[in-house]
């Protein structure tokens, strides 16, 4: 092998540094002989080029010849060695060119990187001379003297050099000898020279044959008869008017498209000066081509005309008169060029997939663009599709470079079809295109993010554990592990327990469900954060707030605070026989631990001593006398109160009042008024309550009315208890001074009837209100 000392350069030298091509521009150079069987080896491309050999299969290593698609040589990615892969027919690529060299491109990637290598063929002995025809037919007339000649078309060996023709045998005979002779057009031919007079009436005919005998090793050779007819006397040859004629001929042209015509007379006359035309030799490829009409000498086309095949033809004439003796000229066609081949794209390497995270300047492949016209029909020039971030970066000659001009991004494109145009400098121009498939590989670029900024979630208490309470949901635009996400809670506590004692989420479809039952009277509302998170590497999340909302249920009945209820003890209520109708008798209280509608209480008398007697405020819960009290009425009055919710359905409470009429309350016994102490009830007070006159929900402060009276001016009573650490205490005694009672509570307003049945029985009948603050 041969190589040219220089220095690899990189074409981003002057370019820009994300174009890593490097392209070293000598030629390495190997000799090997054709026909060589396949698998043999021409040389070890690695050592002569310093490549590491193990990397040679990584770096995806390969031959390609300049050109073609056929894959003449290959190599050994085991030990580097450049092998023969298809069959090398010198003749086949060079003809009859004297020198032989075929060009292949070695490639590798990771980086990229070009080398030129040169293979020169050389000629072998694997071709026999061949004659024109098998018979070559003379006429000679008796009358030639000795030393006349006679033109023998040469044969043909398709080999070159040595290889080729180098001497001529001819079978012994008294006539004749064989001699060589050189045109001045620098051609070969032989000569037939009569070394002995003919006599016709001795012989009038003989065959010679004639060998051709090359000078290769081992020699080949061929043979040809000369049929020799003695004839009368033709002492004079025709004549061409010119030794040697050029013709032009564009390429494409159609069949029968007129060459060239050659001419040549004759000074005999009659048959003996009757010229006609032969081709005498001529190429396999030139037979296919051309014809000649043998009796106008006009040389016209019979195949296809391409100057890619072949550009210039030499063909040889022969002019013979009627009897035998002839002359040739030589044809030279030249075929000019039309622009009739349209540049051709191969793809050389591609980086398939390219990660979406590529930098802009990111190489992705090699194009190469070939034009088989010549001179501006060859000149090419390269495009590339508008709206797509990458561009085409020339190299080296005819090799680009195709790089990325922006950011890659998946979730908006995963695939490319780059189409690559490249269109010539002929009149009209040609032009093909390729279309470059390119996928984007995925990176884990994107977080899932949720449908929603917040969820609200509604249940109402008392649910089954395991219930469904909503689902969320997020997208990844990712592909597959780096799209696919998992949701979990995030740790943190609801009143002081784990979120995961209250809540579970299914990981795979984002739905909540409770894991307990819920209470509204407990809590109302909370909030717990869900996350999630891809499968990528490292992996992305995003958080969400879930806002769950119980709803109430009505499974509270009401409670009664005033007076006790049904069944425990109970207190009688006085009341002055001088009452008038619509005077307030007592109140009764009662809560309900639910909210809204279900807490929306309402007052019934369902029992009573005298139905007609007293009424009772639907929502406000006041006994008032309905009529003035006679005398006829009972003095003890028995009253069963229901205190009803607006709940569906309704939930209730009862409880017993015993009121006591009499004209003198200071002589009651107080035995009559309490039975014991006064029932103080437990029931939970809730922070609020429903306001049936306004039937809206406070929220601040809440009032609980209680009716208390006394029986003489010794006796005390007490207070019912408040639920409330802000309120009074329960208990604190009443005294049977005035002034000790505004004392002991000062927010307490004296019932101005009640206030004159005090001056008039020394009784006293007191309405306290108790406020609970929030």
């Amino acid at each position: 092998f041969v190589r040219t000392p220089s220095v690899c350069l990189s074409e981003s030298s002057s370019r820009a540094a994300a174009i890593s091509l490097l392209f070293c521009p000598w030629y390495l150079s190997y000799s090997v002989q054709e026909e060589l069987k396949r698998g043999s080896v021409i040389g070890n491309i690695a050592k002569d080029l310093g490549l590491e050999v193990g990397r040679l299969s990584a770096r995806k290593a390969r031959v390609d010849m300049e050109g073609s698609d056929r894959q003449y040589c290959g190599i050994n990615l085991r030990n580097g060695d450049l092998l023969v892969a298809d069959r090398i027919d010198r003749e086949e690529h060079c003809g009859e060119k004297p020198s032989c060299v075929l060009k292949f491109d070695l490639l590798l990637e990771n980086p990229l990187e070009l080398h030129r290598l040169n293979l020169q063929v050389q000629d072998v002995n694997d071709n026999a001379p061949v004659f024109p025809k098998d018979i070559i037919k003379l006429e000679i007339r008796e009358s030639a003297v000795k030393g006349a000649r006679y033109r023998i078309n040469a044969a043909q060996d398709a080999d070159i050099g040595k290889n080729s023709v180098e001497s001529y045998i001819l079978q012994q005979n008294p006539h004749f000898v064989f001699s060589i002779q050189t045109t001045s057009a620098g051609s070969k031919y032989g000569e037939l020279v009569l070394d002995k007079e003919l006599d016709r009436e001795e012989q009038q005919e003989m065959k010679l044959l004639l060998t051709a005998v090359d000078g290769g090793s081992p020699q080949r050779s061929g043979t040809v008869v000369i049929h020799v007819i003695v004839l009368d006397a033709n002492d004079n040859a025709p004549v061409f008017t010119e030794a040697v004629y050029t013709a032009a001929l564009p390429e494409n042209s159609p069949l029968k498209t007129k060459v060239i015509i050659v001419s040549a007379t004759d000074a005999d006359e009659g048959v003996n000066g009757e010229v006609t035309y032969e081709f005498s030799r001529l190429s396999d490829k030139s037979q296919k081509l051309f014809s000649l009409d043998e009796k106008t000498g006009e040389i016209s086309v019979t195949g296809d005309i391409d100057y890619e095949e072949g550009s210039k033809y030499e063909v040889f004439v022969e002019a013979k008169d009627g009897y035998g003796l002839s002359s040739e000229a030589k044809v030279i066609i030249d075929v000019t060029d039309v622009n009739d081949n349209a540049p051709v794209l191969y793809l050389k390497s591609l980086s398939n997939p390219i990660p979406e995270n590529s930098s802009p300047g990111t190489q992705v492949g090699i194009i190469n663009v070939q034009d088989r016209d010549s001179e501006n029909n060859r000149q090419v020039r390269c495009s590339i599709q508008q709206n797509v971030p990458f561009k085409l970066v020339p190299s080296i000659k005819n090799y680009y470079s195709l790089v990325t001009t922006g950011q890659l991004d998946r979730e908006l494109v995963s695939d490319y079809n780059i189409t690559i145009t490249a269109t010539d400098e002929g009149s009209p121009p040609l032009s093909s295109s390729k279309t470059v498939e390119l996928s984007v590989a995925d990176i884990n670029d994107n977080t899932p993010v949720f449908e929603e900024q917040s969820y609200s979630a509604y249940v109402t208490e008392n649910n089954k554990p395991g219930s469904t309470l909503c689902s969320v949901t997020a997208r990844d635009p990712d592909w597959r592990q780096n799209g696919t996400v998992i949701y979990s809670l995030l740790a943190g506590e609801v009143n002081g327990a784990p979120v995961s004692s209250y809540l579970s989420v299914n990981g795979d479809t984002g739905v909540i469900h409770a894991v307990r039952s819920f209470d509204y009277e407990q809590f109302r509302s909370f909030k717990v954060h869900v996350m999630a998170r891809d499968n990528g590497s490292p992996p992305l999340s995003s958080n969400v707030t879930i806002s769950v909302f119980i709803s109430d249920v009505n499974d509270n009945s009401p409670q009664i605070l005033y007076p006790a209820p049904e069944g425990n003890s109970f207190m009688t209520e006085l009341v002055p026989k001088a009452a008038h109708g619509g005077s307030l008798v007592s109140k009764v209280i009662a809560v309900d631990a639910d909210s809204g509608q279900n807490a929306w209480l309402s007052y019934h008398i369902v029992k009573s001593t005298d139905p007609g007697l007293f009424t009772i405020g639907l929502h406000s819960g006041e006994i008032r006398t309905q009529r003035d009290i006679s005398e006829s009425d009972s003095m003890k009055q028995n009253l069963i109160v229901a205190v009803k919710d607006n709940g569906q359905p309704s939930l209730s409470a009862t409880c017993s009042m015993y009121l006591l009429i009499s004209d003198n309350l200071a002589e009651v016994k107080p035995r009559l008024l309490f039975d014991g102490a006064v029932a103080i009830p437990s029931a939970y007070l809730p922070p609020n309550y429903a306001d049936v006159d306004g039937t809206g929900t406070l929220r601040s402060t809440y009032n609980y009315d209680a009716y208390l009276t006394t029986g003489s001016r010794t006796s005390d009573f007490k207070f019912v208890t408040s639920y409330n650490d802000n309120t009074l205490p329960a208990d604190q005694t009443l005294k049977k001074s005035l002034t000790d009672f505004a004392d002991a509570f000062g927010d307490c307003d004296t019932s101005p009837e009640v206030g004159k049945a005090v001056k008039s029985f020394y009784t006293y009948f007191y309405y306290c209100r108790f406020t609970l603050v929030q």
